[in-house]
C-alpha cells in the first residue's frame, strides 16, 4: 500500500474523471483502517459545482487534554487528526482559509493557538502524518498559511470531528470541532 501512495503521489495531483467519487489515501496497511484507535473517516460536500473531499483521522480525548495540552501544545503544529495528516481532495479551484488552490489533492496542518488556528495548505500528501514528519522538505511544499479564529464549544465533544456547514452555492463552513473548542475553516469556490 505503501508503494501504491509513492506512485501516485509521483503521478501529481489526483484529479478523478467527471462523475468519479474522490477517495481518502490510506499510506499504511497496519494496522488494517478498520482497526486502527483513530479511525478513519471523511466529509464531503459540493462548492460552486464542484466536488470536495476531506479525509482524516478521528482520535479521541479518553481523559486526556489533547488541544492545548500535553499532547499538542498551543503553538505548535498538529496533523489535524490522526495516523496520515488530514487530507483535502478537489475538483475544482478554492480558498481555503483564504488561501488558493487549484484541483488536486493537499495536506491540511494547523498550528495550535488559544484565540486563532493557523490553517496550512501543503501539496505534499506522501509524508505520514506525524508532526515530526513536516521537515524542511515538507513545508517547502506550502501552498500558503491563513488564520482563522479559534472558540469555546458548548458542550465536550469527545472524537475529534470534521463536518461541513453550507453558506451558500459557492462556500462551506469547515468545522473543526474536539474537546471545548470549535474552528471554523471559511471554503469558497474561486
Amino acid at each position: 500500500m505503501y508503494i501504491l501512495t509513492l506512485m501516485l503521489a509521483a503521478m501529481g495531483p489526483i484529479q478523478p474523471a467527471a462523475g468519479q467519487e474522490l477517495g481518502c489515501i490510506v499510506m499504511r496497511e497496519t494496522p488494517h483502517p478498520s482497526e486502527r484507535p483513530s479511525p478513519l473517516d471523511s466529509v464531503s460536500f459540493v462548492v460552486a459545482g464542484g466536488h470536495v473531499k476531506v479525509c482524516y483521522g478521528r482520535p479521541s480525548a479518553r481523559g486526556r487534554t489533547m488541544l492545548g495540552g500535553e499532547a499538542h501544545p498551543f503553538g505548535t503544529i498538529w496533523r489535524t487528526g490522526a495516523n496520515e495528516p488530514t487530507m483535502i481532495h478537489t475538483d475544482v479551484s478554492l480558498e481555503v482559509a483564504g488561501v488558493a488552490i487549484e484541483p488536486g489533492s493537499y495536506s491540511l496542518y494547523t498550528v495550535l493557538g488559544e484565540r486563532e488556528w493557523e490553517i496550512i495548505v501543503n501539496r505534499s500528501i506522501t509524508q505520514w502524518g506525524v508532526e515530526r514528519g513536516y521537515t524542511e522538505e515538507v513545508r517547502a511544499e506550502e501552498v500558503g498559511r491563513g488564520r482563522v479564529p479559534s472558540e469555546p464549544n458548548a458542550s465536550h465533544v469527545e472524537t475529534f470531528t470534521i463536518r461541513a456547514e453550507p453558506v451558500d452555492a459557492n462556500s462551506v463552513t469547515l468545522v473543526l470541532e474536539w474537546e471545548h473548542i470549535r474552528v471554523a475553516v471559511p471554503i469558497k469556490g474561486r
